[in-house]
């Protein structure tokens, strides 16, 4: 049982792609958070309409356009985030705490004349953490059976994907020492990762001659007890939001705008599987990925007063796509302890370790390719009640299922684009908000955000046969809330704004993609303090 590995060309598919995005890092990438001043997030970011504040530069472009005064502007932010997993009746909370540099701009507005339509050309910049990473989970319990009560098992994967290879016309053979580099696994770019190291550390049976027979590649859990499963992730990183602004108000009925947006990602996900069959047998899996790259897009939005008389202000935006060009960088570790017979006829426990890191110099396999983020749609209804209240809404709304996938050479990801189609949908995405000025130079805020979940019904993991991707674990995240409530001082130079934001929603986990695995509860919160020091002059 005692196999050595001659992984010798691994670094072959260094320059190969091969399947390395699925739903779930796309959507990640596509989503943002509800984050910039503390005015914005305090009044629930709906301010597309009511403009006159910075954050807009991001939602609709025109709400610069409503600037009489120069202004400058930085945010400071502490978020909480935790998830509580339910799987097995074991309930596990993780939580992570970071400060940030949520927002910092500037406004520099020009006034043209009255006498003029147009009367103000502002320009604005803007920074803003569009998007935060930072999330840690852990599950473990006994794996369930089946409805027949068999064992359930990732190894089951493993072979999956090698029987599909086979399908193929790639099998997977036993390679010893003798090993050429063609006999090899790891050098075929339609040979999927995780197969690879399902092989090398004798998690499933290789060995079948035709079709007739490959109902034996069987994944090795079959044989053995239930497992006992745990998982731990951290993942980390984000992505910086840089904004330019031009915007034009029109005889104060109409504005509007254009944004330019620079885009900064970051990625990174570490992450360990493990299941125990007990008398020492097991096996553990380390995946390390990371994504990291630029994008950008365009903004263009306009506000518009109806009535001369009344305060009604309607807002509509339009967003391009993001066009980001990113790198992946990945790495994989098995450890495998695994009972076999010694040239004694004895059983022996033996242990087999795959790691990429000794077959790529000490490098991680990276590939380039370029994502396309989806259209977003947006429209704002503002109105104020004389000097004191004022009222938002807005709607977004973004088709997931039109995000794309390209190789640097322009052509598209076929596989992985018609999953997306067949696995995402649209995304709606609803923002409430009210700011009541109980005297001139202090307001009280609340807002409200829903948004509706991305995932299909049963949608999955599916990782493409010559994947190279070994992380195997996937969520389907439902809809999300977002509370927010605000105070806000007004000086006649000096503001300061102080705003809470609470963030919920449910996801269903699963380690591994079988039909027969019980999903795993979780519940996903978010607590986050803002605070905003500005200057308008």
């Amino acid at each position: 049982m005692n196999k050595k590995l001659t992984l010798v060309a691994f670094s072959l598919l260094a320059s190969i792609g091969m399947g390395a995005q699925t739903i779930y890092d796309v959507t990640k990438m596509t989503e943002k958070d509800l984050n910039g001043t503390a005015r914005f997030v305090g009044m629930g970011g709906a301010m597309g309409a009511l403009g006159g504040d910075m954050s807009t530069i991001a939602t609709n472009p025109a709400g610069i356009g409503i600037y009489r005064s120069n202004d400058a502007a930085v945010s400071f932010g502490f978020s909480s985030t935790g998830t509580e997993s339910t799987y097995g009746g074991n309930t596990l909370n993780s939580n992570k705490n970071r400060w940030q540099l949520n927002n910092a701009g500037f406004v520099l507005s020009n006034k043209i004349g009255n006498q003029t339509a147009l009367r103000y050309v502002n320009f604005a910049f803007n920074y803003n953490r569009a998007k935060s990473f930072n999330k840690t989970m852990s599950m473990e319990g006994l794996i369930n059976l089946t409805p027949d009560g068999d064992v359930v098992s990732q190894t089951f994967q493993m072979a999956s994907q090698a029987g599909g290879m086979f399908e193929k016309g790639y099998n997977i053979k036993y390679i010893d020492d003798n090993a050429t580099t063609n006999d090899n696994v790891f050098t075929n770019p339609n040979v999927g990762w995780l197969a690879a190291i399902g092989w090398g550390g004798a998690l499933y049976n290789p060995l079948y001659e035709d079709k007739e027979h490959k109902d034996k590649l069987t994944g090795f859990g079959a044989f053995l007890p239930q497992p006992y499963s745990k998982f731990n992730s951290r993942e980390t990183g984000g992505i910086d939001q840089y904004d330019f602004n031009i915007s034009f108000n029109f005889n104060d009925r109409v504005y509007l705008g254009l944004t330019v947006g620079a885009y900064d990602l970051n990625y990174t996900k570490s992450s360990v599987y493990s299941e125990d069959y007990g008398a020492g047998e097991g096996y553990d899996v380390t995946s390390w990925t990371n994504i990291d790259g630029s994008g950008f897009d365009f903004k263009i939005g306009a506000i518009i007063r109806p009535i001369e008389t009344s305060p009604l202000r309607i807002g509509l935006a339009l967003h391009t796509p993001t066009f980001y060009k990113l790198t992946l960088a990945t790495n994989v570790r098995l450890v495998s302890d695994i009972y076999g017979q010694n040239d004694k006829g004895e059983d022996e426990l033996y242990r087999s370790t795959v790691d990429s890191y000794d077959f790529l110099n000490n490098k991680d396999m990276t590939y380039d390719y370029e994502l396309r983020t989806p259209w977003k749609y947006n429209l704002s209804l503002g109105y104020t009640v004389g000097t004191n209240l004022a009222l938002g809404a807005e709607y977004e709304y973004q088709d997931y299922s039109s995000i794309r996938l390209h190789y640097p050479e322009g052509d598209e990801m076929g596989y992985e684009n018609s999953t997306v189609k067949e696995m995402l949908k649209g995304v709606s995405t609803l923002r409430l908000g009210a700011e009541y000025k109980v005297i001139p130079e202090f307001a009280l805020r609340a807002g409200y955000n829903y948004s509706s979940a991305a995932y299909k019904d049963g949608a999955y993991k599916d990782l493409p046969l010559n994947s190279v991707m070994t992380d195997t674990d996937y969520a389907n995240a439902k809809s999300k809330s977002n509370y927010t409530l605000g105070i806000g001082y007004r000086g006649s130079l000096v503001y300061a704004d102080l705003a809470y934001q609470y963030s919920t929603y449910k996801s269903d986990f699963y380690a591994f993609d079988d039909e027969y695995l019980n999903k795993t509860k979780v519940t996903n919160t978010r607590s986050q303090v803002i605070f905003t020091l500005g200057m308008r002059f």
